[in-house]
């Protein structure tokens, strides 16, 4: 996010709500702690001081060549962690009933994310900058998921049915 521009941790933290969130969550304190981190790194610096100590961050050369090694070199860590998954594991330790209804249950919590994401992709002023065409990709891929979840959820409950 600092590639595109300058920004304060506040900045941040607004981006991770309104765009970001579907994809990876941050805490304020977390935002805040790795600006930290990257500036005692040299990886980014503050390029301005405003009133209340709010500091506006920029990315720095070597921070921008950091950059580019994770997105070219570094494998993304393919290991997923889901407590709904994990949950259907142990759906045998319940009723029928109680299996099905958390699947479809599972279903309809996927639909309502999937439909946040085209209320999302509505709302936003899409341009043809380089932002927003990789928001618009990472967007798909959640409307994407969110349906197959959702398609994945309603299939399981029908096989307890059988």
């Amino acid at each position: 996010m600092l590639a595109e521009r300058p920004a304060s941790g506040y900045d941040l933290m607004k981006l991770f709500e309104t765009s970001l969130s579907h994809v990876w969550s941050a805490t304020q304190s977390q935002v805040y702690g790795e600006l930290g981190k990257l500036a005692d790194s040299g990886l980014v610096e503050v390029a301005a001081e405003g009133p209340r100590g709010r500091k506006e961050y920029a990315i720095t050369e070597p921070g921008r060549a950091e950059l580019r090694h994770w997105l070219t070199e570094t494998e993304p860590s393919r290991t997923r962690r889901s407590d709904s998954l994990l949950r259907v594991f142990f759906l045998g330790l319940l009723t029928p009933l109680e299996a099905q209804t958390y699947l479809l249950t599972e279903a309809e919590r996927s639909a309502r994310q999937r439909a946040g994401l085209e209320e999302a992709e509505a709302s936003i002023e899409w341009d043809d900058d380089p932002l927003s065409l990789h928001g618009r990709l990472a967007l798909e891929y959640g409307k994407r998921l969110s349906s197959m979840h959702e398609e994945w959820a309603r299939w399981a409950a029908e096989q307890l049915k059988a």
